[in-house]
Formats: C-alpha cells, structure tokens, sequence
C-alpha cells in the first residue's frame, strides 16, 4: 500500500494544503537543525579548545538559544497544521460517508450491520487523527530533512556522508518489508473492531429482551470473548508493527554509532578537526531522527489506511439505477411489469407487478406476509430500483419513468408513515416538523389535532416541548403512531403512501387510527398497505399481490385462476371496493437495530481527579506489568542519552590524539547504548499494550454489567450511539492515558531524576544547573491532560451524537 493513498487528495482537499505545509516547515527546520549542529561545535570547541568564557560565547550561545525557540515554533506550527488537517479531512469524509450512505439508500444499509457502519463513521474516521497528525508529518520530514543534513555534511566529510548514505535506504526497506506484513493484520484488526461495534450495538438494543428471557448476564462472557479476541489480534499486529519501529531503531543507533567511532578514530589520527566531527556528530542522528520517528508512528499507517479502505469503498459504491433530473409531472402512478431482485436471494422479491392508482384515489395493497407489499413501496419512494418493469409517473403521452425523475423533488411531493415509524431523541414539536421544519407552533398543533395526537402530547410534561427518548421512548405504538401521520399532516403533500399504519395496535386505538388516515386521505393519491381489515374501509380499491403460477411456489393456482388467490373475509366497509390482483414472488423483509450515554456510576459530579483515580485504580491486577513497562520505557531512554554521552565524550578525548586502546570502552559502549535502546524500547511498547488492553477488555465488560442491571428503565432517555461510543471509542480513548501519557511522563521522570543526579556526581555546578531544565517540562504534560480533559468532555458526547446520527436508517434521514 502507498504511504499516501492518492484518494485521500481527491475526496478531502484539506491534504492537499497540509502536505505542502510540512514541507515547507520541513524545509525551515531542516535548516534550524543545520544552524544549531554548527553554533554547538563552535561553542564547544570554543570552550574545550581556546579556552573561551561565557562572555565570549555571548553571541553564539544566544543564537543557539534563538535556534531552539524557532525548532520549538516550526514544531509547535507542523503540529497545528496535522491536527487541523486531520480535522478538515474527518469531517469531510464524514459528510461524504453519511450522504453516500443516504444516497445508496435502505437497499443497502441492511446488507451492512448497523454497528460496523457507526464504527466507521466514529472510530474509523477517528484512525486518521494518528495518520495525519504522528505519521504524515513524520514522513514529510524524512523527505526533507535527511537530504538537506547529507547536503551539509558531504561539504565537512565525505567518508561520514558515504556511510550515512549507505545506511539510510536500509530503513525504509525494512519498513516496506514489514509494512506488507503488517497490512493484512490491520486490515483483519479492523474487521474485528467492525465486529465489536455491531455485537455491542445488538446487546444493547436487545437488552431489554435478553432481560426478560435471562440472557442478558450471559452477554457479558460474550462481550469479554469477543474483546479479548480483539486485543489478541491487535497485539499480533503490533508486533510485527512495532518491529518495523524496531528495526529503525537499531540501523539507526548503530548507523550514529558507527559514524561516531569513525570520527573518533580520525580524531585519534589527527585527520579530522574537532569542529568538523562534533557537527557530524550532532547532524548524523537528525538525519536518522526523521525515519525513526516514521518507524514509532509507523503502526498509525496501516491502522489509518485500512480504515479509510472501507470509507473510499463507500464512497466508490454507486447507486443503482440512473439518477435523474426530470421533473415529475401530476397525475395517476402506474406500475407496469416491475420485478425486483436482491442480492443473495434465489426468488425475487416483487415480480411482475403492475397497477394504476389514479389522482386522488385511495388504494390498498393487501397480501399474504413477504409477497413485495413494502418492496412496491420502497419502489414507490425510489430506495429500491427495479430490475424489470417500469413506474410512470403522469397520464397519457406527458407521463415520465420514475428512473428520470429527480428523487429529491419526487421526495418532496411524498408524506410516507411507515410501519414502524422512526422518532428521534429530541421534542415532539421536533419530531413533527420534521416534515416542514419552518412550521409554526400553530400548524404543529394543527396537525397535532388532524392526527389525534393533541390530547394526549398536551397531556404530557410539558406538551410539545417534552423530549422523548430515542425511538420514542417513553411512548405507546399508538401514540408513536399518531405522531408519524402528524408529520403527514403537517407536511401536506399530495402523494400519500401507508406501509400498515395500524399494526400491533388495540381496537379502540386502531379505530382513532383509521379515522385520522380517513381525513388524511382525502383529495390525496393514496398508497396504503393492509394487513389488518379495519383500514380497507378507507380504500376505494383494494389490489392484491400473490405469488404467480409457475414461479417454483409450493400451492398449485386452480383451473381458470391463474395469477390469482380469493381475497380474504376481510369484515364490514369493504362493499363497492373492486379487488385486482397482482402477481408477485415471496420476499423477506430485514429489520435493523436501534440505540445511548451511559454515565458510569458514581461518575457525576466528580472531579478530573477522581475519575482519573478510578482509572488508576482499574489497573488492579496489571499494576506489575505497567511497572515493567515504566522500567523498559526507563532503560530505553537512558541507553539513548548514554549513546550521546559516551559520543560526545569519545570524540572529545579523541580530538587530543590519546592511544587507541583508552577510547575502546567508549566504542563498545556506544554499540552497547545502541543495541539496548532498541531492545528496551520494542519490548516496552509490547508489554504495555498489552497491559492496557487488557485492563480495557474488563472495563468494557464492566460498563455493559452496569447497563445490564439498570436497563431498560435506566437507559429510556438515553441514546444508542451514545452507548456505542462509550463502549467502544472512550473507553478505546483511555489507552492514551496510559501510553501516552501516565507511562512516558514516568518514564521521563525516572530518566531526568538519574540523569541530574550523575550530573551533579560528575559536577555539581553543572547538576544545579540541569535540575531546573529537567523539571520544567514536567510541567507541560500535566498543562496538556488538563486542556485534553477539557476538550474530551465537549467531544465525548458530540462522538455519542455522531454515532446515534450514523446509526439512523436512510429511512429516518428522510422527513416522513
């Protein structure tokens, strides 16, 4: 796979810019780098050699000074440019994903779990965050900056730049080597992750079912397997991500290494000058310093790439069937011949029907269950395109194929109440006007009265301004009923289509039913399917659709009766109503998933502190494995200041021209330093994810415990998509605590307490002096948890609001 997949510049723009970006920042602090390679030989020299003091030293040590802001800008700016980058380039894409998602219509949503698409649109798009903001400006970097350091140092020494040239295009081989490996790891870590989204999204929608059959506490096994699965598969990924890193690591501490005991042996020889070889010296490992740090962020890549794979597949999916631009013209609907088929089924789900529903008339679709009733009108509404056959739209020579028509204007001739109407957590008054959100409180009573629906909203809380739960919790079938024809009350539009408006309702309920449909339907086009007898009385028509003879169904047709059965005895009202019948093959209609926050328990009203105590405190058990963590991460970042130590001490004992044999411990030292900070450094990153995935593993299963015992009561007002972001995205997010910041500030306060200390053994004006310079940063890990903070509790909730809205079926994205 390419380091930059080149869909990712023509679906988010934003890359563009940023690309260019860092490699002009690239550029500058490449020549920062050079600048301050030369200011610390000459203030070294100056004071080994000549003897110079501080004053003397003013003008370089002030530049030096002036150097080191300017890298901390050039930094801070790469930095600020990757995070709005990344910011841009998600929220494109998740626009694109949603709109095509919509676009591809229920046809295809239910072929996809509802669970994997939220994670896309949340966690997937999430993964760009590490691509864009650790690994792409590493690599603009590793561009720039190695070439623009060669540059300088062949002008010093050739034999130095021969060797780093040498050694340098080893590292990007052993990336791509292990890159092939580590793809289809990642690719399959995402399909499990894909997988852990749609199973918490199932349990959590079913719960209060697995509730009632006692079954819910046996998920939580459930949940522990499938997450243990998870991390098992991440770490296998990791291993051979993080021996990429590795593999870096070690060519490139071996490379400095390497250059450093040739400087100093010249040194030794008298063919070098102590200035030269201390400007190689500081110059060797920034060239490496770049390809190393691709090789840390390296994992970010494949985890990144793999995830914007399904988003480009999304988005590269076309609708089927031509979309068109014509306008519909008034008039009767007529169906002629159309057969549709889906993927993966033997028998069509609608075949060869054919009817004509004239303007202003009422007609009623009835039907054994899975004959194409709700096929004919996802047909209707446009989500379904028909494989044979043809639906005309107008009468007589003017009339226009449904496959020309522009489906967003169509749409807006349409009031559509389905069977199972979709309510979304927010207001009744919100939920009305979903139809015609510029609506007035008036017109939303209006139609609250027309549908039936006033007496009991003004019953509630606080009328139309009470807030419902998702999926209208907190309401019965009837009244989530009557708000759905409210909707088609209010948005008043001429071409009415009923998918069993009255289904699993009582008598008295059904009856109130019936009478708002009947004032509904009138001077309007009417598409109504029946399953039930009571709604036949509003029709003027009653067509049926039947199974056609001939077609592999089971039940012979008799003599004389093909491509018909007997209407059923379907009660009073239904007298003067013609039946006609339509022929049509068995078909299966899917139903989707629902979803909410969860607080976790006794999380309210607590400070940063003690929330970030109890994430401590899960540690329990792993507490010894993070400790071995701490002191792997500890090795490994002293071997790294030791290699520069005991470099910086060789080539200066070198440049007085001792015997050789007094600088061979320093030489095998700096091989030593070298080896162990790669060694440590591979086996720190293992041991602590492994750690803080497995804590992660039981605290999911905690959280899905706690949602077991207070569901469904507890969950009413609560939505699905936030549920799933709490158990999968913030509770993935907490490993970051740990690796990112909790393990490394630890890490960096063992290394700079040891470092001070041997320092101030060796000389103590020189520890005085370090101590305040180490301690200082400390500060700034604990400045950034406190903004982090600060900004997770504005995002957590916008992830749950995000997931809930990638979640909803292109249904509900569609004012019914």
């Amino acid at each position: 796979m390419k380091p930059i997949d080149p869909r990712l510049l023509r679906y988010a723009r934003a890359t563009r810019f940023f690309l260019g970006a860092v490699v002009v920042l690239g550029l500058a602090g490449a020549g920062l780098v050079i600048a301050q390679a030369m200011l610390i030989a000459e203030v070294v020299v100056g004071a080994f050699q000549r003897g110079l003091d501080g004053s003397e030293l003013r003008t370089p040590l002030m530049l030096l000074a002036a150097v080191a802001v300017g890298r901390a800008l050039v930094a801070w700016l790469t930095e600020l440019a990757a995070y709005r980058a990344s910011a841009a380039v998600k929220s494109e894409l998740r626009g694109r994903l949603l709109e095509r998602a919509a676009e591809l219509g229920p046809g295809w949503l239910t072929e996809q779990r509802a669970g994997a698409l939220v994670a896309l649109a949340t966690r997937g798009v999430d993964a760009l965050d590490d691509y864009f903001s650790r690994y792409l400006p590493q690599l603009g970097l590793a561009v720039v900056v190695p070439v623009a350091v060669l540059a300088r140092i062949v002008t010093e020494d050739w034999i130095s730049a021969a060797v780093i040239v040498v050694t340098l295009p080893l590292i990007p081989l052993f990336m791509i080597l292990i890159g092939w490996a580590t793809q289809a790891r990642m690719d399959r870590q995402w399909r499990l992750l894909s997988r852990l989204s749609g199973h918490f999204l199932d349990v959590v929608a079913g719960l209060p079912t697995l509730k009632v059959f006692g079954r819910a506490k046996a998920q939580a096994e459930s949940i522990r397997s499938i997450t243990d699965e998870y991390r098992q598969a991440t770490m296998r990924t990791l291993r051979i991500a993080f021996l990429s890193s590795f593999a870096l690591e070690l060519l490139a501490t071996l490379s400095v290494a390497l250059v450093a005991v040739g400087i100093g042996m010249r040194l030794v020889h008298g063919d070098l000058d102590l200035y030269t070889g201390l400007v190689i010296l500081v110059l060797a490992p920034e060239a490496y310093l770049p390809l190393r740090q691709v090789g840390a962020q390296y994992h970010a890549r494949p985890e990144g790439l793999s995830a914007a794979e399904e988003i480009f597949e999304v988005l590269e999916t076309q609708p089927r069937g031509p979309a068109g631009d014509a306008d519909a013209p008034a008039g009767p609907l007529r169906v002629e011949g159309v057969t549709v088929r889906h993927t993966g089924r033997t028998e069509a789900s609608l075949e060869s029907a054919s009817l004509v529903v004239g303007e202003g008339e009422t007609v009623a679709v009835v039907g054994p269950s899975g004959v194409g009733k709700s096929t004919l009108l996802n047909v209707l509404l446009g989500f379904t395109p028909v494989d044979e056959g043809r639906v005309l739209v107008g009468d007589g020579p003017q009339a226009v194929d449904l496959a020309d028509v522009s489906m967003e204007r169509w749409r807006e001739r349409i009031a559509w109440v389905p069977q199972r109407p979709h309510l979304f957590a927010g207001t009744v008054a919100e939920n009305v006007r979903l139809a015609r959100p510029d609506a007035d409180d008036a017109a939303v009573a209006t139609a609250l009265r027309d549908a039936g629906a006033y007496d009991f909203v003004t019953g509630l809380p606080q009328g139309a301004e009470t807030r419902l739960g998702e999926d209208g919790a907190g309401l019965s079938a009837g009244q989530r009923q009557r708000l759905a024809l409210a909707r088609a009350f209010l948005a008043d539009r001429p071409l009415l289509l009923l998918d069993e408006p009255t289904a699993n309702l009582d008598g008295e309920t059904e009856a109130g039913i019936v009478d708002a449909v009947r004032r509904l339907a009138a001077g309007r086009t009417v598409v109504l399917v029946v399953h039930r007898p009571a709604l036949l009385a509003v029709a003027d028509r009653v067509v049926e659709l039947t199974r056609p003879c001939g077609a592999g169904v089971r039940d012979a047709c008799p003599p004389g009766a093909e491509g018909s059965l007997a209407l059923p005895p379907v009660g009073g009202g239904t007298a003067g109503a013609p039946v006609t019948t339509v022929a049509s093959v068995a078909s299966v209609e899917p139903v989707g998933a629902g979803g909410g926050p969860v607080v976790a328990e006794g999380a309210a009203g607590s400070g940063g502190r003690g929330v970030l105590g109890r994430v401590r405190k899960a540690a329990g058990e792993l507490r010894g494995r993070l400790g071995l963590a701490l002191g792997l991460g500890s090795l490994a970042l002293g071997s790294a200041v030791g290699l520069m130590a005991v470099s910086g001490w060789l080539i200066s004992r070198a440049s007085e021209q001792p015997p050789v044999l007094y600088l061979m411990m320093a030489v095998t030292a700096t091989r030593a330093f070298g080896i162990g900070r790669a060694v440590f450094r591979y086996t720190e990153r293992l041991v602590s994810h492994d750690a803080v995935l497995r804590m992660l593993a039981g605290m999911r299963v905690a959280v899905y415990r706690r949602l077991e015992r207070i569901a469904p009561a507890g969950l009413r007002e609560t939505r699905r998509g936030d549920l799933l972001s709490r158990l999968v995205a913030d509770v993935d997010a907490l490993q970051d605590y740990w690796l990112r910041w909790l393990l490394p500030v630890g890490t960096a306060v063992v290394v700079s307490a040891g470092s001070v200390g041997f320092t101030a053994w060796l000389l103590p004006e020189a520890g005085a002096v370090l101590a305040p310079g180490c301690s200082s940063p400390l500060g700034v890990p604990w400045l950034s948890g406190v903004c982090a903070r600060r900004a997770e509790r504005q995002l957590a909730p916008a992830r749950g609001a995000l997931a809930t809205r990638g979640r909803r079926p292109a249904r509900a994205q569609w004012p019914n």
